[in-house]
């Protein structure tokens, strides 16, 4: 019998006796593993060999656990510098305070979190209003944790450490889990027979090369067979991703549209963000529990005259009925710096003059920009998302030409059923809410905000015209064009990558 080289050389590092792994056979057989898998296959294929699988899962500390080896873990810390300042069992006898003892136990940042969690969740002791006190009975040196932690340091076996420890370090980002199959080869009877009746190796190539075609030789050599049916490593290139593909869509959507682009900083002062949208200041989106304020200095240059006129809108208000909010209003408190609660920011930096000079209707521009926000998360909200943002400045417009711009947008991706809600909002009036209907669960989901600008956003700005404007949301469109449930399956840390890997766009 003749065989191609790598299959002889396999053949003959195999037993008939015992499972021999694919790797000690690729080094045995001195061939690279992926050639020695391949010839594994093409074996058992000819009846050679058999290939048994088992699915292993094995387990490596990370930088951080092997870190908490050495240094303890943060709520064994705790639990000892509790000790050592005294602490009893009783919250109301010897207790301690709680800042003493992370003081003492060199905890910072994170590892306080991290510290505190565990250490109710272990029973080593109690935590009452800024008090801590210990349990006595409790043993952190035999913490199975911090054991399991340093047996995988160590490199020693883990097979007897219960799963739920294994898990716990893992959704602590201490230890990294890696599911992998095992191969293993055996002889199979007709693979016996074979060697024992000879096998030579067939000299074959690969490959047909310029040099066998000019020489002649192509038609004297014998061309290795190959199985297109034999298991190869799964390889995933590059690809856009979903929200990226819908950004670029939704740009050349607008522009065809006749539509500019704007731009501007993602850290801006909130008088760009808020005030201009006459957002009062007392407003409950504007607490530090809804924006991220930054702790940098205030942005000092700042229009001083629009400052002035933005500063009387919200005060006295615009025109003869204007009545303003007699709230208080604060101009330091108008330049403190904010991460961008929504795109709008760009708009009142345009509208006013700032960044391109003054405007002239009819005048469109519009971005496709990250915003934040400190919202819970759950299927369809995150701390940090893109807003689509849209304006439209021009004389005598309606209502009607503002849902007419909706329904000619979203029918470039295919959605047809958008419906309009009335809704309040502190800069535009009118002012209603859109919701597409989402093509698996069939429900309704809010996909933007928008309506006409309010005198008192538009006259300090010093624009005499009606603007409509508008601030969608861009992962709410992608998941009704890929029909995902979930608005964290698209972009975060619970990302589902084989969904962003399939994912089908249905515009």
């Amino acid at each position: 019998m003749q065989l191609p080289e790598p299959q002889v050389a396999v053949l003959n590092a195999a037993s008939a006796t015992e499972e021999t792994p694919i790797d000690r056979l690729a080094a045995a057989a001195e061939l690279e593993p992926e050639a020695a898998t391949r010839a594994v296959f093409e074996l058992r294929d000819e009846g050679l060999l058999e290939v048994a699988e088992r699915e292993t899962v094995e387990y490596e500390p990370t930088d951080e656990g092997r870190t908490y080896v050495d240094s303890g873990l943060p709520e064994t810390r705790l639990y000892r510098a509790a000790v050592g300042a005294g602490a009893g069992a009783s919250a109301d006898e010897d207790a301690v305070s709680m800042g003493q003892v992370i003081g003492a136990a060199d905890l910072a940042g994170d590892a306080v979190d991290i510290a505190l969690a565990n250490f109710g969740r272990k029973g080593y002791g109690n935590i009452d209003s800024g008090d801590l006190s210990v349990d006595p009975e409790a043993d952190p040196e035999a913490d199975p944790e911090a054991d399991a932690l340093a047996a995988l340091v160590a490199d020693e076996a883990v097979d007897t450490v219960d799963n739920e420890v294994l898990d716990r370090l893992v959704s602590r980002n201490l230890a990294a889990r890696r599911d992998r199959t095992e191969r293993s080869a055996t002889l199979t009877d007709a693979g016996v027979t074979a060697l024992m009746e000879g096998v030579e190796t067939a000299e074959t190539v690969d490959r047909l090369t310029p040099e066998l075609l000019t020489s002649g030789e192509w038609e004297d050599v014998e061309f290795a067979d190959y199985n297109v049916e034999a298991d190869a490593p799964a390889v995933q290139g590059g690809t856009t991703h979903v929200l990226r593909q819908a950004a670029e869509r939704v740009t050349d959507v607008l522009v065809g549209m006749g539509f500019q682009e704007m731009d501007g900083p993602h850290a801006d002062a909130d008088f760009w963000i808020n005030d201009c949208l006459f957002m009062p200041q007392d407003h409950p989106a504007r607490t530090h529990w809804d924006r991220f304020a930054l702790d940098t200095p205030p942005i000092d240059d700042l229009p001083a005259d629009l400052v002035d006129r933005v500063e009387s809108a919200h005060r006295e208000g615009v025109g003869a009925d204007g009545d303003g909010y007699h709230s208080p209003w604060s101009e330091e408190f108008a330049r403190a710096v904010a991460l961008r609660g929504h795109t709008t920011s760009l708009s009142m930096r345009y509208l006013s003059g700032e960044r391109v000079g003054d405007l002239d209707p009819p005048r469109r521009f519009f971005s496709v920009e990250k915003v934040y926000r400190n919202d819970t998360l759950d299927a369809t909200h995150l701390l940090e998302f893109f807003q689509i943002e849209g304006w439209v400045m021009a004389e005598d417009l309606s209502v009607r030409d503002l849902m007419g711009t909706f329904v000619e947008f979203y029918e470039q991706f295919g959605i047809t059923d958008i419906q309009f809600k009335p809704h309040y909002n502190p800069y535009t009036e009118p002012s209603f809410e859109l919701f597409g209907r989402h093509p698996t669960t069939g429900e309704l989901i809010e996909i933007g905000n928008s309506g006409m600008f309010r005198d008192e956003v538009l006259d300090p700005l010093g624009v005499d015209h009606d603007v409509m404007a508008w601030g969608l949301a861009l992962e709410r469109l992608a998941m009704l064009t890929t029909g995902t449930e979930d608005i964290r399956d698209l972009h975060g840390t619970l990302a589902d990558l084989e969904f962003l890997r399939g994912a089908e766009v249905t515009y």
